[in-house]
């Protein structure tokens, strides 16, 4: 072996410990699983219409990367962006406007919106974000009650509901593939448990729905509307990008998927496809709650 061949193969090694005797907190692959840089994924998005951002809700990474990811297209879209998340329902709407817009204080806000557990260290730097530059924040989410209405009497349970009650709700009756991937697994993975109940998959595809409904309700031409889901909800372009795309066909709409993984050196296979970009962060990371 001549000299040339060994200097390379030594500075592969060198390379190859490197990466190896690092930290990293997270990578990220896009649908196919290669491996993209974060500015790579901010080009793409920044000429999007709407940018999903599907997160694993305890995952402090997540939320670090949203924040971050927000703050950077505000800049790159000088300005011109919107927000919105399922952690906040469409009736909490007033409150949220109100608070951001600095007509009641924190403390009410805090005491009379129904907040997660987790909104202090989660979700709070999103709205203050949004506070403080004056962004839209959508609620987008359907009363929760109202889901359970689904969960329990199916979707035939809303037709019961006021006019008022169904303004927080998509427009019914709402479609329904009991096919899509994301709805069958909930009823496969339901099979011989007690508590089974078909109608659940039904509940989460009327948040779906709803959320979808009410990101189309908002958008504005040239302004980026980037939502705040668990991944659950936008996963294999099902869910609300399903919905979305019912009801605004055309859009550009760029997702993303979390996923936790012993190696992040590569995706692994079963999460390929799952959305434009993947975010992979190690299965022993910290959670927030």
């Amino acid at each position: 072996m001549n000299i040339k061949k060994i200097l390379i193969l030594f500075a592969v090694s060198l390379l190859m410990l490197a990466f190896k005797s690092d930290k990293p907190a997270y990578r990220i692959f896009n649908t196919e699983g290669k491996d993209v840089k974060y500015g790579k994924m901010l080009e793409e998005m920044e000429t999007a219409d709407v940018v999903f951002f599907g997160e694993l809700h305890n995952n402090p990474i997540c939320h670090w990367l949203q924040i971050e990811l927000t703050r950077d297209l505000y800049e790159k879209k000088d300005s011109a962006i919107m927000l919105g998340a399922e952690m906040f329902e469409a009736d909490n709407q007033l409150i949220l406007n109100e608070y951001i817009e600095g007509k009641i204080s924190e403390k009410n806000y805090k005491k009379e919106a129904k907040l997660w557990p987790n909104y202090a260290t989660d979700y709070a730097p999103l709205v203050e974000f949004a506070k403080e530059h004056q962004i839209p924040f959508i609620a987008t989410n359907i009363p929760r009650r109202y889901a359970s209405v689904v969960y329990s009497k199916g979707f035939e349970g809303l037709d019961s509901l006021s006019a008022e009650a169904r303004s927080y709700i998509a427009p019914l009756p709402v479609d329904y593939d009991p096919e899509l991937k994301g709805y069958r697994s909930m009823l496969e993975e339901m099979e011989g448990m007690v508590h089974a109940n078909d109608n659940l998959p039904k509940a989460q595809a009327i948040k779906d729905a709803t959320m979808a409904y009410s990101i189309a309700g908002a958008l504005e031409k040239g302004t980026l509307f980037i939502h705040y889901n668990g991944t659950y909800h936008s996963n294999d372009y099902e869910g609300i990008i399903w919905y979305l795309n019912n009801y605004k066909p055309g859009l550009k709409i760029v997702s993303i998927a979390s996923v936790e993984q012993e190696d992040i050196e590569n995706l692994e296979e079963e999460y390929k496809n799952k959305a434009d970009y993947i975010i992979v962060i190690p299965d022993r990371m910290t959670k927030t709650h």
